[in-house]
């Protein structure tokens, strides 16, 4: 670890962890630290890889720190899987996150590789999809079930298969040039027209990669509220002048995002909060939705539990959080619509936008800043600030940035003047 003092906080599935997390970070107070920097990792199928990231990430910190400023360091390690961009999640990936699944896993695998024609088949699929998404064991934090697990299997493979071939020239369009790797890039050479099995099938490993999404994003919501959000109230009646500045990249920003719904009113230990590349909602903070003024956001009002800004940095270069959220997104609520023309709707369609990709939407005042503005004049004290970083974060994982990193201490007003 490229800093000290550095802890981990574990999270299980459930957002249990073990005994004693929480006295170790009072216990970094008591010692001297007033500022606790908290990482969240996102799809990541390691707890070294995050290691590698946060060790990565927080090594620019001593020194940006003003006199004065005693900084800790921890990074939230929960059981996720590797945002890999590819159009079928890794196997190995999937049971190592969801080992209870494995047999639904083989067998859901076994069906992509055969790619039977008969309809016995596809329904087969839909259950074993609802199955792996955990439909009917319970609604968690994130919301209720994605229509795509509850319609016909068959059409919505069809479906998928044709939001994946229309949306795959507005990938170029978007990053400039289609970068490898991608699973909207990797689709279009190997799309297969018409309406036979294989074009289906295709479809159906699109259905896979959204179902095992769901599962990761109600999974962050539940860590977040029921584990990292009452870990942190307890630091706060432990250590009352301790600092909290919470980070998150990815599903990992929708963690700790979801970490103030788990606060008591009572308790506001977060100074700050960076949101980086966020896998949720630009309007999570919303009191109305535009599109539908008797709805308001996910967080709605949370941003008031910070008692500083609030800071989501975004990127257009972020084609997974541009075209494949939406996607998803657009699939959770109405599987039907994906009938229809995609292309640049999918992508530019405002209700299914990410806060990763263009910043915090529907909330009055928030501000909007360049990352260049920002790493000269700072991050505004209070509020909602969306910062535009797309000049250094090039894709969906490029976090790794000394130039987050300031924006991080800006946020935390730990920097030198």
């Amino acid at each position: 670890m490229s800093v000290d003092p550095y802890r981990e906080i574990v999270f299980d599935k459930d957002g249990d962890g073990p005994a004693g997390q929480a006295a170790e970070l009072v216990a970094l107070a008591r010692r001297g630290v007033t500022d606790l920097v908290v990482f969240a990792h996102g799809w990541n199928n390691s707890p070294s890889g995050a290691t590698r990231m946060y060790s990565e990430f927080f090594a620019p910190f001593p020194g940006l720190l003003a006199p004065g400023v005693e900084a800790g360091y921890a990074g939230v390690v929960w059981p996720s899987m590797m945002f890999t961009d590819e159009p079928v999640p890794d196997f190995r990936a999937l049971v190592t996150t969801l080992p209870e699944k494995e047999r639904t896993v083989v067998r859901l695998t076994e069906l992509l590789a055969l790619a039977p024609p008969e309809e016995a088949a596809f329904r087969e699929f839909g259950a074993l999809l609802r199955e792996l998404a955990g439909v009917g064991e319970g609604v968690l934090a994130g919301g209720g079930v994605p229509d795509f697990l509850t319609a016909d299997p068959r059409e919505v493979c069809a479906l998928f298969a044709a939001a994946l071939e229309e949306t795959a020239p507005e990938e170029a369009v978007l990053a400039g040039a289609a970068p490898e790797g991608t699973a909207l890039a990797g689709a279009a050479p190997g799309a297969v027209s018409g309406d036979g099995p294989e074009r289906l099938w295709k479809g159906g490993r699109e259905a896979l990669r959204q179902a095992a999404y769901y599962v990761m994003k109600r999974r962050a919501g539940q860590v977040g509220e029921r584990g990292l959000g009452p870990l942190l109230a307890e630091v706060a009646r432990g250590a009352p002048g301790l600092r909290v500045h919470l980070v998150g990249h990815s599903m990992g920003a929708r963690l700790v995002a979801y970490a103030l719904r788990g606060l008591p009113g009572a308790h506001r230990p977060v100074r700050s909060m960076t949101l980086l590349q966020g896998a949720f909602s630009h309007y999570a903070f919303a009191a109305r939705l535009p599109h539908d003024l008797d709805r308001s956001g996910a967080l709605r009002d949370m941003q008031l539990r910070v008692r500083g800004p609030v800071v989501a940095c975004h990127s257009h270069h972020d084609t997974a959080l541009g075209v494949l959220y939406p996607l998803a997104s657009r699939a959770a609520r109405d599987s039907a619509s994906l009938a229809g023309p995609l292309g640049r709707l999918v992508a530019r369609d405002p209700r299914w936008g990410a806060i990763g990709w263009d910043g915090v939407q529907g909330v009055p005042g928030a501000a909007r800043r360049t990352l260049a503005a920002v790493l000269r004049d700072g991050v505004p004290a209070s509020g909602c600030v969306s910062v535009d970083a797309a000049e250094a974060v090039r894709s969906h994982g490029d976090v790794r940035r000394p130039e987050l990193a300031r924006v991080v201490v800006s946020a935390a007003r730990m920097g030198r003047r």
